[in-house]
């Protein structure tokens, strides 16, 4: 049992097992970061956003965050917990994900740095490749 405020982690192994089995795969980060790349099958559902948007996540499966490195799926994770959810952080993110060699969305896909100046980055070299 984790404390009040505290996220619950898992490791790569033990999330594919849980997606496996059912639970629901979410990806807390900003847009430009969903859209460089992602885990197959998550939702998207920005942190800024949870609040909002906690309806759209199903109370009876367990759910699995993720978010770069971990930071905003650690208060993703501790909300949902702190509200009933059974709810845990991915370790390590999507960074690690993608450091295991593990698949990402669409073909092609990549990590993609935070933040807002990344954004206006990722949208200019789109503008420029367009």
């Amino acid at each position: 049992m984790t404390e009040a405020g505290e996220a619950k982690e898992v490791s790569r192994e033990e999330a594919q097992k849980l997606i496996e089995a059912g639970a629901q795969l979410v990806d807390v980060r900003a847009q430009h970061e969903w859209d460089a790349g992602r885990i197959a099958g998550a939702t998207h559902l920005p942190l800024a956003d949870l609040a909002q948007r906690a309806s759209e996540i199903d109370p009876e499966r367990p759910v699995v965050l993720y978010c770069r490195g971990g930071n905003r799926s650690s208060m993703a994770a501790a909300a949902l917990t702190d509200a009933g959810y059974d709810a845990m952080k991915l370790t390590e993110g999507i960074v690690g994900w993608s450091e295991a060699d593990l698949p990402l969305a669409p073909e092609g896909g990549y990590v993609s740095e935070s933040g807002e100046a990344a954004a206006v980055l990722e949208a200019r070299k789109k503008a420029a490749q367009g």
